[in-house]
């Protein structure tokens, strides 16, 4: 591709971008549940202290304004002032029903000073806040669930928010502080696994669980016996999507395309080439795009140099930017793979007609399992569809109120959940821990294409018959 073509492509993308962060994000914003309030300066927001990054109502921990109404109930719990509390939540959720922060401080706010069992979220809410958002919303829905339905055992349970930023050293700090309080019985997350692995050392030390219900890099299976996963791991959604190249597309030659800096990408971007390999075909590229040097155009024209008929972009949070360069470049070309942290909106909003076709893996979808009741229940909560996100952060929490169900200490809640008669049934269907700490459960692959469920004119949709079990 020549340098002139290569720059007007990026120009005409970047004209779509701002176009979408002009207009085409509004449908999201009111009707899904994803608030893009105004991030916090990434270094003022590191220097938090811990106090600040820690609440079970006494402050509001998403970025940018939130509502008078809002403001007035996070005062009021502070204050200790529970009724008044509870008016100014349940006035708050009238009017954003999908802020799953509120949900959980009404709840909190409900139980005043009486005995609960304690669960901390740990999610990097300050930096990313639409991601924490989804996992908040399931952890929202189990919680709202148990307490109206007369608690465990008439016990309800109490939720804390935490802000690690998605850095590792500032969860170990958190992890560090929860580990001390004694009230703390279960952790949801982290939810990356860079984090996951820092964090789940001080948890392994202080013997207490944590279930991260996103991480999915496959050093985490066996790292500890305190660290568990409501998500299949990257091994599992390789072999899906190296299978479904392979078995069902009838193509050999992929490339690939990774962060090297990331834990997740470099796991998705290993077990892909084994998977591929062990099913005849080749990976005969990869590309790094954490390269400072990174080229969308080179590379593409490299990788169908090298004769890939697949592109498979095992791309992070942090290089999605770059992975959906290489999507627009590619012009529908080639076929398009990827992991989970595609599966966004944005992916809809800025890959738009050439994203159509694109496969991705992940671990479940709203319109997967057609039995389950939960899709119904969160869209009658929120108002809106919930992501896979969601889903298995329910299943985290709904994991932990069952072993609390059974003994509602530290120890008895990691002995629970590492029996081997434990089984809970959450979201995505049954839940069941290996001993090496990680779900047996299936993958389902998606496929983009045209649609207005999501409000982008784009939609992801179950591809049937894909479930591949461990």
């Amino acid at each position: 591709m020549s340098q002139k073509n290569e720059t007007t492509i990026l120009a005409l993308a970047l004209l779509l971008t701002v176009g979408i962060i002009g207009g085409g994000f509004w449908w999201f914003t009111n009707n899904s549940g994803f608030k893009f309030g105004n991030t916090p300066n990434q270094e003022t927001d590191s220097n938090l202290s811990l106090q600040d990054r820690i609440s079970f109502g006494e402050k509001s921990l998403t970025p940018g304004e939130i509502s008078p109404v809002k403001k007035a109930g996070v005062q009021a719990i502070a204050a200790k002032s529970y009724d008044q509390a509870i008016a100014n939540f349940t006035a708050a959720l009238e009017l954003n029903r999908n802020d799953p922060e509120a949900l959980i401080f009404l709840n909190n706010a409900r139980i005043k000073s009486s005995k609960s069992y304690t669960i901390v979220a740990s999610v990097p809410i300050g930096t990313d806040p639409n991601t924490s958002l989804e996992v908040l919303r399931g952890i929202a829905q189990a919680q709202n669930e148990i307490n109206t339905s007369g608690g465990i055992k008439g016990v309800p349970l109490r939720v804390g928010i935490a802000n690690d930023n998605d850095k590792p050293e500032i969860a170990k700090q958190i992890a560090s502080s929860l580990i001390s309080n004694s009230e703390v019985l279960g952790v949801v997350g982290p939810i990356t696994s860079d984090s996951t692995l820092a964090a789940g050392t001080i948890y392994n030390y202080g013997k207490l669980v944590a279930i991260s219900p996103t991480s999915t890099s496959v050093k985490i299976s066996n790292f500890s016996r305190y660290v568990f996963r409501t998500v299949p791991s990257d091994f599992i959604a390789a072999r899906s999507l190296a299978n479904y190249m392979v078995k069902t597309l009838q193509k050999k030659n992929a490339a690939v395309f990774f962060n090297s800096q990331s834990n997740y990408s470099q796991s998705l971007k290993s077990e892909f080439v084994s998977s591929v390999l062990l099913e005849g075909g080749q990976v005969s590229s990869e590309f790094d795009l954490s390269n400072a040097d990174f080229s969308a155009a080179k590379s593409v024209e490299q990788a169908t140099k090298q004769g890939a008929e697949v592109l498979m972009l095992a791309a992070n949070t942090e290089t999605l930017d770059k992975a959906l360069q290489v999507l627009q470049i590619n012009q529908k070309r080639l076929i398009l793979l990827s992991g989970d942290d595609v599966y966004t909106t944005k992916t809809l909003e800025i890959g738009r007609q050439q994203a159509v076709g694109m496969i991705v893996a992940v671990p479940w979808h709203i319109d997967g399992d057609r039995k389950s009741d939960f899709p119904q229940k969160s869209r009658q909560l929120w108002g809106a569809d919930v992501s896979w996100r969601s889903a298995l952060s329910d299943d985290a929490t709904v994991a932990l109120i069952a072993a609390l169900e059974r003994n509602p200490t530290r120890s008895g809640v990691q002995e629970a959940l590492t029996s081997s008669d434990f089984s809970a049934t959450g979201a995505s269907g049954t839940i069941r821990f290996l001993a090496s700490g990680d779900r047996n459960a299936p993958v389902q692959l998606v496929k983009i294409v045209p649609g207005s469920r999501a409000g982008t004119d784009y939609d992801f949709e179950p591809v049937r018959s894909s479930a591949i079990k461990n």
